[in-house]
């Protein structure tokens, strides 16, 4: 409804009264005031987001029709001038005919300097970040087609990496370039022209990255040559999985590398790592927790998705991200999170935070992949969880307890956890460790870690190399579980409020019920009777249970992220 229309309507009412009809002429005007109140909050809230943020963040019609097939990326870098020169061979099959636009992403000041289908240069529509390829030919479906994209200039430079995205033009201790791309977020745009939405991934990737002879490039996938010039290399990688757009990455420097063969779920698997040549010994020593992490999470989370591809720690002079198969790592050599403990437990000193969070990527992220950012706490909620995992394979299952419940105190709930869709707008920072506390009760209600193991590999087995939805997620869990749990995660992950446990005890009876939760809330919980813990299953209706106890304060097991409150009955 247009303000202009309400007030039109609002003047026809005041009229009306003037004729005496008073009651209904009220009753009227009311329901109007409710309504445009009620409009002018929704468009305040979707006037946040423009007309870019939807090209970015939804499966547009200029998206929709071709499936991607492969990427061919060649990309020269030139360290001292801070610029790229590059082309992209995309390949995809047409999947709905009569569309003649095809819409890829490409970020200013990046610019796109060539398009040709077929040998013929084809014209090109400009809308932001957006770009419609008008195409000539006749797009049959079920055909595969490509189309060759140039493209140039001097990509923007992140100020913050990883989190502020974009090229780091850095030097290492001795003056040589150390560059490299993080571009979470922002997206893979900022510096190659691609279809940017995670909604599908490229079947295969070929790169070609050229850069002056003395440095080497080390990029995702595995090794298939260099080819050298009196003045450069070029490294081609090949990728033979899927690959999300920001999992594609460049890493440039005096890189020096050793290597490992581990005996894993899939056969024996390369792991390589790749550092600057003054840090070897540091690396040699401090990766040694690669192969541990490998083994903790090819046990909770099944075999690593990408056998074919390799593993690798990359050093990056930032502090990490989980590009597929090419892993960046700045941690200083350092446990913890720069030698710090986020669960201020102990327990976050006993493992290097960025080899095993970024590496957890590889089951949450890479493997399984959001359609939408919206749901990012797929990726991070679950990949904060295997922090936890890891010390509960290695340093037992109290450790393990202690160390998720301690990151409890780095929840904000400012915001939910789930984003806006169709707009590229991810949910609260929460989804790290509120995500992590979220999948500690489901395992803590499951009562049985066999059956939780065989949860958490099954969603990798279910979903292996997919893109999904959150409901994907909750409604797979909900089915292993034989339990309905979609107001749990209601609960947790669309609001910010946290559930009361209101009781009263009298007479070795407890009473007690949740309040400030959605409708049918009834996650069971553990209370202490006796010395002993006992399940109880509250709801939002008041229930009474004979519990053996004389105390009259109730004690909640600290594995639920709930509050407790003491009411006069």
């Amino acid at each position: 409804m247009k303000v202009r229309s309400y007030f039109q309507m609002l003047f026809l009412e005041i009229n009306l009264i003037t004729k005496k009809r008073y009651t209904r002429t009220l009753i009227s005007i009311m329901k109007h005031t409710i309504l445009f109140l009620f409009l002018l909050i929704v468009t305040t809230s979707q006037a946040q987001f423009s007309r870019q943020d939807t090209l970015r963040g939804s499966i547009t019609p200029q998206r929709a029709w071709w499936d991607i097939n492969h990427y061919n990326l060649s990309v020269d870098v030139y360290p001292e001038a801070k610029s790229i020169i590059g082309t992209n061979i995309i390949t995809y099959t047409v999947l709905k005919e009569g569309v003649n636009e095809l819409q890829v992403d490409l970020q200013p000041p990046m610019e796109i300097t060539s398009i040709t289908q077929n040998g013929k240069s084809l014209k090109v529509r400009h809308e932001g970040n957006a770009h419609f390829i008008e195409l000539k030919e006749k797009q049959q479906k079920g055909t595969v087609q490509q189309v060759t994209i140039g493209f140039e200039g001097k990509p923007r430079e992140a100020k913050n990496a990883p989190w502020d995205g974009g090229f780091s033009w850095k030097k290492d201790s001795n003056g040589n370039p150390f560059i490299a791309t993080s571009n979470q977020g922002i997206g893979a745009s900022i510096w190659w022209p691609n279809k940017d939405h995670s909604y599908e991934e490229v079947d295969s990737l070929d790169m070609h990255i050229t850069v002056p002879k003395e440095l080497v490039d080390v990029s995702n996938g595995r090794l298939v040559s260099i080819d050298s010039t009196h003045t450069s290399k070029t490294y081609h990688w090949t990728v033979k999985n899927p690959i999300n757009n920001y999992g594609v990455n460049l890493n440039i420097g005096n890189y020096v590398r050793f290597s490992e063969q581990y005996e894993g779920e899939k056969g024996s698997l390369l792991m390589d790592y790749w550092v600057l040549e003054e840090n070897i010994e540091k690396a040699k020593e401090q990766f040694k927790q690669a192969p541990l992490m490998m083994e903790a999470f090819e046990h909770w989370f099944g075999p690593y998705p990408f056998y074919e591809d390799s593993f690798k720690l990359v050093e990056a002079p930032y502090l990490g991200m989980e590009h597929q198969s090419s892993v960046t790592y700045g941690n200083k050599y350092k446990n913890g999170y720069l030698g710090r403990d986020l669960s201020r437990t102990g327990w976050g000193l006993k493992f290097d935070f960025i080899i095993i969070h970024e590496a957890g990527h590889e089951w949450f992220a890479n493997n399984i992949t959001h359609k939408d950012v919206a749901d990012m706490w797929i990726h991070e909620g679950f990949t904060a969880y295997s922090e936890n995992l890891y010390l509960d394979y290695h340093f037992g299952k109290e450790a393990s307890r202690e160390y998720v419940i301690g990151t409890r105190d780095n929840i904000q709930n400012d915001i939910p956890i789930i984003g806006t869709y169709n707009v590229h707008n991810e949910g609260s920072s929460d989804m790290y460790y509120k995500g992590a506390n979220i999948l500690h009760m489901l395992r803590t209600i499951t009562q049985n870690d066999e059956v939780w193991r065989e949860v958490l590999r099954g969603l990798n087995k279910e979903f292996y190399h997919q893109t999904v939805t959150t409901q994907q997620v909750e409604g797979y869990i909900s089915q292993k579980l034989t339990k309905d749990f979609s107001a749990f995660f209601d609960q947790y992950l669309r609001t910010t409020k946290i559930p009361v446990v209101e009781y009263y005890i009298k007479r070795n009876k407890l009473s007690i019920r949740y309040t400030n939760t959605v409708s049918n809330f009834d996650m069971p919980i553990q209370i202490e009777a006796q010395g002993e813990m006992q399940w109880v299953y509250p709801t939002n209706e008041w229930k009474t249970i004979k519990i053996d106890s004389k105390k009259s304060t109730l004690v909640i097991a600290d594995d639920f992220y709930v509050k407790t409150k003491k009411v006069t009955p």
